[in-house]
């Protein structure tokens, strides 16, 4: 192997920290590792030179020694300096697979959790779907909720005897076993005990041994006014039991408002269209509206087009994280009339004829609309 500067052959300086130096390594040996480049003699020595040079500086003594000696004051001591793998002791290439390699094949080498140590529970989510009216005054629900729970047949100890786990057979109660993988010894999660390192002799029958069990449980959930689709109410401790003793996950509420049959929400003001005759737009009238608060007086003044928007202040949403309420937006939509009789009919021709030479006076929209018309087929002609 070459006697290549170990700072130059990871591409760091010497002022780096041990972090940017195990990131430099990790992307070279990704790139040569000799199961990505099989029969590749050139990557298996960019591999090892890169892994010696990886574990001289991440060692601070040994790195001490290089920095004031250079090659001379390591030489032997490098995991393929001496002529092979440094081993599973301190410093030796099984600390460095399980420092850095850990994730490129799912294994959990290196820094390792007690399997047995308390294990907070999984967070819940649960979709709520209220109407209009109970997001925006608010309301208290009661909400059915699937999740697990400890076993009340074994306590929790997932046996049936109650007799204490005995310790696992498959990985000698380390929760973790070694396979080879070509170049790498690799430590995986033990699939006889999932990681415990222990097992139960006589599963409770309830539990099938997990010490946990599903189970559904009934929650009165407090909804605050002006909440919208999006919202989320956090419950807390109600979500799945801990594992060994752990404190328990939440449950979030996720808010889901349905469409109204009347109003359209958005944000704090609310929508709606009102239907209003030919006659009351043209006279002026005074019309009933809904609001979520019952019904109001909305005057329409002569003469009101199709479209036009009346606005009803604080008839909205007050937002559930303050502010003003607001407001209650009513758009015209004039109505045509149908199913008309002969009589009226005929009066609505006359009404028509009335107003034949005088149109472009009491419809300004229509006879603009045709000058203009007028205007286009004239500029295209020319």
């Amino acid at each position: 192997m070459s006697k290549r500067d170990f700072y130059e052959v990871l591409g760091v300086s010497k002022s780096d920290d041990e972090k940017a130096i195990k990131k430099a390594y990790r992307r070279l040996a990704m790139k040569y590792h000799p199961d990505r480049n099989p029969d590749d003699e050139e990557a298996a020595e960019k591999f090892r030179e890169a892994t010696a040079a990886y574990e001289v500086l991440t060692d601070s003594e040994k790195r001490a020694a290089y920095d004031q000696y250079g090659h001379a004051g390591v030489d032997g001591q490098a995991g393929f300096g001496g002529g092979g793998f440094g081993g599973a002791g301190a410093g030796g290439f099984g600390d460095i697979f399980g420092d850095v390699f850990g994730d490129i094949f799912g294994g959990g080498g290196g820094r390792q959790h007690n399997p047995n140590a308390p294990q907070r529970g999984s967070d819940l989510r649960y979709r709520l779907d209220l109407n209009l009216e109970e997001a925006v005054h608010g309301t208290t629900v009661s909400i059915k909720v699937p999740t697990m729970v400890e076993c009340d047949t074994c306590d929790g100890t997932g046996s049936a005897d109650k007799s204490d786990p005995v310790t696992c057979t498959t990985c000698g109660g380390h929760g973790q076993v070694r396979m080879q993988q070509g170049f790498f010894s690799v430590q995986q999660t033990c699939p006889a005990c999932h990681g415990r390192g222990t097992q139960v002799k006589n599963p409770c029958r309830t539990c099938r041994g997990e010490g946990r069990r599903q189970d559904q449980k009934t929650l009165s959930v407090k909804i605050p006014p002006g909440v919208d689709t999006g919202d989320r109410i956090r419950l807390s401790g109600e979500g799945e039991s801990g594992v060994n003793g752990g404190p328990t996950g939440d449950l979030y509420v996720q808010v889901s408002v349905r469409q109204h049959a009347i109003f359209e929400r958005d944000g704090k003001d609310l929508y709606c269209e009102v239907p209003v005759s030919f006659v009351d737009a043209a006279l002026g009238g005074e019309l009933e509206v809904p609001t979520l608060d019952g019904r109001v007086k909305l005057k329409i003044p002569a003469e009101t087009q199709s479209g036009k928007m009346f606005r009803l202040r604080g008839k909205g949403v007050k937002p559930v994280r303050g502010g003003s309420q607001g407001d209650l937006l009513c758009r015209v939509q004039v109505e045509t009339p149908v199913n008309l009789t002969s009589r009226q009919k005929e009066l609505l021709q006359e009404f028509q004829d009335s107003m034949e030479d005088t149109s472009h006076k009491h419809s300004p929209k229509k006879s603009g609309w045709f000058d203009s018309v007028k205007n286009f087929f004239e500029d295209f002609k020319s």
